[in-house]
């Protein structure tokens, strides 16, 4: 090997940045996008991790949970981690990053999953800023004569929150009515959603009775669901402007709740099971909510 070959192989070697997907026909096309970011060494990335995100950040984790968060808001978009796998499949938005100077991290399983708390990570964390809660009140002054909105009374899982987050999106439901928006955005939720936390509200309210008295005061009628009794879903018809009411799986909505209401919907079927898990029931109700509204 001349001399000079050996000084073009050592610089290869030396050279961390250089990405094998990246196809580099000229020698001005070689000028790495992470160096333009800033990609950091190991030990800073590490330090980077350790840090806490601040209370207006979150992180986001899951494929197709980050490609729709880069759609629609590629500004809040602080800092990413992604593997050496799925980086070809990001490279646009890798050098989104590197053209707004801000740093992205190729990192490997492991600081993966120390990064996102989870190992269900999908191959990429992105750290960002958190979309900000509107309030119901707000939301209401905005006339509607069609709308849907989904109340959640006790429920947490961040599974079922994605789940039912993911059905919200696909029917054109705007808002979650919950006494903690920000559980609609942890990691867990937003992965589970598989992108449709982009399209959801969470609508805060502190007191759920009184935040359902304002939208039927606003027009909408109250709909809860019960396992024991009410009108099947399938024989009901369902007004245009709707606020459904959801409970935690094991005792449903509250009694104050439940009193309020203009219709009480039961999903009939076999009886073998006393109830359906808490998304799979809002996503039949949506489902059918959205085929009558087409018609």
């Amino acid at each position: 090997m001349s001399a000079s070959n050996k000084k073009s192989s050592a610089a290869k070697s030396r050279d961390p940045l250089q990405k094998p997907w990246q196809r580099q026909t000229k020698a001005k096309a070689a000028v790495s996008l992470s160096a333009t970011a800033g990609l950091s060494s190991p030990k800073a990335a590490a330090k980077e991790t350790a840090k806490a995100p601040r209370q207006e950040e979150s992180k986001v984790y899951g494929e197709n949970a980050c490609r729709e968060l880069f759609r629609q808001r590629p500004e809040a978009i602080i800092r990413l981690y992604i593997n050496s796998e799925l980086a070809p499949r990001f490279a646009d938005l890798m050098k989104y990053l590197a053209q707004q100077k801000r740093a992205y991290h190729l990192v490997d399983e492991t600081e993966l999953e120390k990064v996102a708390g989870s190992q269900h990570h999908g191959g990429i964390v992105l750290l960002v800023k958190r979309k900000p809660v509107t309030s119901l009140a707000l939301y209401l002054r905005q006339k509607r004569k069609q709308d849907c909105l989904l109340a959640l009374d006790g429920v947490g899982n961040p599974h079922n929150l994605g789940a039912i987050t993911r059905s919200c999106a696909h029917f054109g439901v705007n808002g979650i009515i919950m006494r903690e928006p920000q559980l609609l955005q942890s990691g867990a939720a937003l992965r589970t959603a598989e992108g449709g936390g982009e399209f959801v509200d969470g609508l805060a309210c502190d007191d759920l009775p009184l935040a359902l008295k304002l939208c039927k005061d606003a027009g909408y009628t109250l709909i809860t669901t019960s396992s024991h009794g009410g009108s099947s879903l399938y024989n009901t018809a369902l007004p245009a402007k709707v606020v459904i009411v959801f409970g935690e799986e094991m005792f449903g909505v509250s009694k104050n709740v439940a009193k309020s209401a203009d219709i009480a919907l039961q999903i009939p079927g076999s009886g073998k099971v006393e109830s359906l898990n808490v998304s799979v029931a809002a996503s039949l109700i949506l489902g059918e909510w959205y085929r009558q509204q087409q018609g």
